[in-house]
């Protein structure tokens, strides 16, 4: 590996190296084919920093991309015949339709999530006033969607999705409080009875899973977060349990007749029975321990300096985004583990390990006054809430957001790999090869340049992931929101995962901070979609894009060689 000097930052890296915790040939799969990205080209809405592109769903019978805009509370309808020039030819506007129950979808609600089965496109609408319950909403696929039928579902549904064999709907339904704490529904899971191609839908057909089990005698298991402020229940409203307030669905994947959710803030997955519509059990991502084993990270901003190393910090997964996959009969969970912070109202879960009010235990942090140093942990954004020592005040265990990382787990919460300090490091080694600029490194996506301004808080923050099968072999697609991209994995072997490489469309020679310039490419990827080469236009395997700083949504063709 060829280190180029940059700062003090190669003499870090080159311990690292030493120490073979980032060996290049410890990441690589030399066997399997080599597969890049190439970039197709790229819908761009012109919109900065405001959730323009989120949510894909490609439509291979009509060759559409159907894209969530968030900022316009609508659905972008971008026509990819040619995937190297898609362009918008309509739009899905849910105001003022009417469903099942009678319910009529205001003005100001947004949509959030989309996902495609057969002919059927599902769309996920939170209502303008969040904590209120959103719809699912199916429509008629093609240029010009025909809404078919809406049904009521839980509040604030972030993510949709149909199962395989065409029989329901799933909604995950976050259901975060207001901003000032005023109202804080129960999160859920919505499953809807679809009949058939008829799209006929009844409310009777939505069934909701919730987790009142756990403020009903059944204990959570250790490892899963439930705090912040508990919120009164207003006279006359149905009493909500503290433990099924807290756990917020965020995402979830189905495999057979059991689907996955991931349970963000509360740093956890629920698992649920798609035949009772029950919430059968919830279990925590494992710990994270940023002290072992290859586990190394950069958690400064105000270093200079690219210095992935060890800390006495524990990560907290907090995925957001999960994906399934079998391989040889067995079924396998891929998280992208980005960490999301509570911040409502007055109440902020975020703190420096700097802040006076964040005091460590000296028995287990005898140099706490080094640690506090804005080169070492001083300036790591870590949890209040979770960590303290019961009854003393101080914290005996540093809880930092997210894993910066992806994991494989099996359904039942064991982990089989987990990615440690790789994603950082592969960035690292491909500035230090001249791959990247030095300015890639950890940084920010609605700011260039932006070295180094995102180590203490999160690093790269995987959050998109989707799993796609090339020939042989299968691959996990990560989205990298921070620094923005696609880093691709080979997970043919859950328990041994490859890198393979790392496309961004980023660029990194246009300047801005916080308003757009022309040309400054992709920004904050969000969405990842996997298109099989059956139904790619093109006829090789597409990765598509959607990127919510940028508001642009960008095509890639996967190719083998």
């Amino acid at each position: 590996m060829r280190l180029r000097t940059v700062a003090p930052s190669s003499v870090a890296l080159s311990l690292a190296l030493a120490a073979g915790l980032c060996a290049p040939s410890a990441l690589a799969d030399q066997q399997a084919p080599a597969l890049m990205l190439q970039r197709l080209g790229s819908h761009e809405t012109g919109v900065f920093d405001r959730s323009a592109a989120e949510i894909t769903a490609y439509d291979a019978r009509h060759r559409l991309i159907y894209a969530v805009n968030a900022e316009s509370g609508a659905v972008d309808v971008l026509d990819a015949a040619d995937p190297r020039a898609p362009r918008k030819v309509g739009e899905i506007d849910v105001a003022d339709l009417r469903a099942a129950d009678g319910s009529t979808v205001p003005d100001g609600s947004q949509v959030n999530s989309v996902h495609l089965h057969g002919g059927s496109l599902a769309v996920a609408v939170e209502s303008a006033t969040k904590t209120d319950r959103g719809w699912a909403l199916l429509y008629a696929t093609g240029q010009h969607p025909a809404y078919v039928a809406g049904v009521r579902v839980g509040a604030q549904p972030d993510m949709i999705t149909i199962t395989d064999d065409g029989r329901n709907l799933l909604t995950a339904n976050e259901a975060e409080p207001a901003d000032d704490f005023s109202a804080d529904p129960e999160g859920s899971v919505s499953v809807v009875r679809l009949r058939g191609e008829s799209g006929r839908l009844a409310q009777s057909d939505v069934r909701t899973a919730g987790f009142g089990a756990w403020d009903n005698g059944r204990a959570l298991p250790a490892g899963v977060r439930v705090f912040g402020p508990d919120v009164p229940v207003p006279a006359g409203q149905p009493a909500a349990g503290r433990v099924a307030r807290n756990l917020e669905p965020e995402y979830l994947t189905v495999s057979g007749d059991r689907a996955y959710v991931t349970l963000q803030e509360a740093n956890a997955v629920g698992v649920l029975d798609l035949r009772t519509a029950t919430i059968t059990d919830v279990w925590p991502m494992p710990d994270k321990d940023w002290s072992a084993g290859d586990n190394v990270l950069d958690v400064s901003d105000k270093d200079g300096a690219i210095a992935l190393q060890h800390w006495p910090v524990h990560g907290l997964a907090m995925p957001d985004t999960i994906a399934s996959y079998e391989t040889k009969g067995k079924t396998y969970l891929v998280t992208a583990n980005e960490g999301d912070a509570r911040e409502w109202g007055s109440y902020a879960e975020p703190i420096r390990v700097k802040d006076k009010a964040y005091q460590l235990c000296p028995d287990v942090f005898p140099n706490a006054a080094d640690l506090k140093k804005d080169a070492a942990l001083g300036r790591l954004t870590v949890s209040r809430a979770t960590g303290l020592r019961a009854g003393a005040g101080c914290y005996e265990r540093i809880e930092a957001f997210g894993g910066r990382s992806f994991s494989i787990l099996t359904p039942d919460g064991t982990q089989v790999f987990e990615s440690g300090g790789q994603i950082e490091q592969q960035i690292a080694r491909l500035v230090a090869e001249g791959v990247l600029p030095r300015q890639a490194f950890n940084a920010n996506h609605t700011a260039n340049p932006s070295f180094d301004t995102r180590s203490d808080d999160k690093g790269p923050e995987p959050e998109g992931v989707t799993v796609g099968r090339v020939g042989a072999r299968t691959y996990a697609f990560i989205g990298l929101e921070r620094v923005g991209g696609v880093m691709v994995y080979d997970i043919t072997d859950p328990t041994a995962p490859t890198y393979v490489t790392y496309a961004n469309a980023r660029s990194w020679d246009a300047v801005f901070d916080g308003e757009p310039v022309p040309g400054m490419g992709d920004l904050g990827a969000e969405g990842v979609e996997f298109v099989p080469a059956a139904q790619s236009p093109t006829g090789r395997p597409m990765v598509i894009v959607a990127n919510e700083v940028s508001g642009s949504t960008t095509t890639f063709e996967v190719t083998v060689s």
